[in-house]
């Protein structure tokens, strides 16, 4: 074995994070690595990086043991982490970032242009099309990903750490990303691969170790590998069934949108949600549907169309307005438009309501501000030793169910979700999908902008699909299949298809 962590553990005030965790990796070996948010994944990831020190037990690195002071010192030890969230400076170049801290110096101290270019080059030579004179700034999310890679091994590294790699590519990119791995594993590189998508680790992993609770609960290898032991083993419990939808369908319209138009954004976009309703919203990236919830929030220009809730038209230019008509809407990213991660779990449920815990002379309730939070706690089974706890502590499906509860507490009609579960375990999945049912059940409406063709078509009533800023097809729940939606969000027209149930 390459890399043995023998016994490892590690407290943080008031969290066990890791106990006697043994975790093994061969050279030319991906070994995945699963659980649910905050069990104690991320932590193991930063010991091997050099963030934390382990409190007790022992890493060998090719039999030697090793004590990793920091993130340059396990650089050193042939130890790179591709993060899952990017860590790259936009004004400056792909060969720049690749380098950074470490850029060659030339003759008279200035930084070797020509050196640099050939070191990005040789890194980059295995990883695709991206040239090392790009402007970070002017690539893809994909091309992105390629960069952080690109900077993990030009480390040299004998283990790559890799964190969600996944989280923002689509089908096509994942599978280039795959024939990359599948190069470096036969190079001997061994790969730790950290996922939340079981598909891709039966895909690309040669063993699989389940963490639960900090504790390692079982390590499947090669035709062992099955994704529902795995699931079982990650939440203690069979799932029975992932969705368990309910139809909740009532005959009056919540929303309704006619002809919208932002330039160069959306086209002529109609559609109808009922009350106690799903309505996914499908389609590749850039396709529209991330300009859609901005559209209605009042963040885009509307320069035509008709927005009515309940039957009266009325017309949104702020976040302020659209809550003030009843919408509510979880953006997809949450640590940056969704949360104040250095506030408290309280502090961030009212945050979208705060006059709603303020007394007559405008000061804060906070009494009531603890009790609502409490209860939104104890219903959505969010999981923090009290209110008042920082949210940069909480796990990310918590922190997910923090921004569904801030926006519960404005008492929506119609809640616009925007890849609700996206970097969250199956058990908070699985929570998340009970919580749209309850909605439901209180004639909620709720639109589902998903990347997560599963989980559109298993939550929708409805689906709709856009292509190129436009919706291409309506389609009802019996007549969705993943076939159907790719053709159309792949720019088919429905005159042009005939869709069956």
């Amino acid at each position: 074995m390459f890399l043995v962590m023998q016994g490892v553990s590690k407290a943080f005030p008031g969290v066990q994070a890791l106990q006697d965790v043994n975790f093994e990796l061969d050279a030319g070996e991906v070994h995945a690595l699963v659980g649910e948010n905050g069990a104690g994944k991320s932590t193991l990831i930063k010991i091997l990086g050099g963030v934390h020190r382990a409190d007790s037990g022992k890493i060998l690195l090719n039999h030697r043991e090793v004590e990793l002071l920091n993130p340059q010192h396990a650089s050193t030890q042939g130890i790179a982490i591709v993060h899952q969230e990017f860590n790259l400076v936009p004004h400056l170049t792909v060969a720049e970032n690749i380098f950074l801290g470490r850029l060659p110096i030339g003759r008279g101290g200035f930084v070797s242009k020509k050196e640099l270019l050939q070191s990005a080059q040789a890194v980059l030579q295995t990883l695709g099309p991206v040239s090392p004179t790009s402007l970070v700034s002017d690539l893809s999310v994909a091309e992105m990903q390629l960069v952080e890679i690109g900077k993990a091994l030009s480390f040299a590294p004998q283990v790559l750490i890799m964190d969600e790699p996944t989280a923002a590519l689509n089908e096509r990119e994942i599978e280039r990303l795959f024939e990359i791995i599948r190069g470096l594993r036969d190079q001997g590189v061994g790969i730790i691969y950290i996922s939340h998508h079981l598909d891709e680790v039966l895909e690309i992993a040669d063993r699989c170790t389940v963490l639960r609770d900090g504790k390692v609960v079982g390590t499947l290898a090669g035709a062992n590998l099955d994704k529902n032991e795995m699931i079982s083993l990650m939440v203690g419990r069979p799932l029975e069934r992932m969705f368990n939808k309910e139809s909740n369908v009532q005959p009056d319209a919540a929303l309704e949108v006619k002809d919208l138009e932002v330039p160069g954004l959306l086209h002529r976009i109609s559609f109808e949600i009922n009350n106690g309703e799903v309505l996914g919203v499908a389609g590749l990236m850039g396709a529209g549907q991330e300009s859609l919830p901005r559209a209605l929030f009042g963040l885009l220009p509307v320069t035509q169309g008709i927005v009515l809730m309940h039957g009266k038209p009325i017309r949104i230019r702020s976040p302020q307005e659209a809550i003030q008509h009843s919408l509510g809407w979880i953006t997809e990213d949450r640590k940056e438009e969704g949360l104040v991660l250095s506030q408290s779990v309280l502090e961030n449920i009212s945050l979208a309501s705060l006059d709603r815990h303020t007394n007559s002379m405008g000061f804060m309730q906070y009494s009531h501000e603890l009790e609502i939070a409490q209860r939104y706690i104890r219903e959505l089974g969010i999981r923090t030793p009290t209110a008042t706890q920082k949210m940069e502590h909480l796990s990310g499906g918590n922190q997910q169910k923090v921004v569904l509860a801030k926006w519960l507490n404005t008492a929506p009609d119609v809640i616009i979700m925007s890849e609700p579960t996206r970097g969250i375990d199956v058990g908070a999945k699985a929570d998340i999908y009970e919580i749209i049912n309850e909605l439901t059940r209180q004639g909620k409406a709720v639109l589902l902008i998903s990347s997560d063709l599963p989980e559109l078509l298993g939550m929708s009533d409805r689906l709709i699909v856009m292509y190129d800023g436009q919706i291409r097809a309506t389609l009802d729940s019996n007549q969705a299949t993943q076939e159907h939606v790719m053709y159309f969000a792949t720019g088919g027209k429905q005159d042009e298809k005939t869709v069956s149930a």
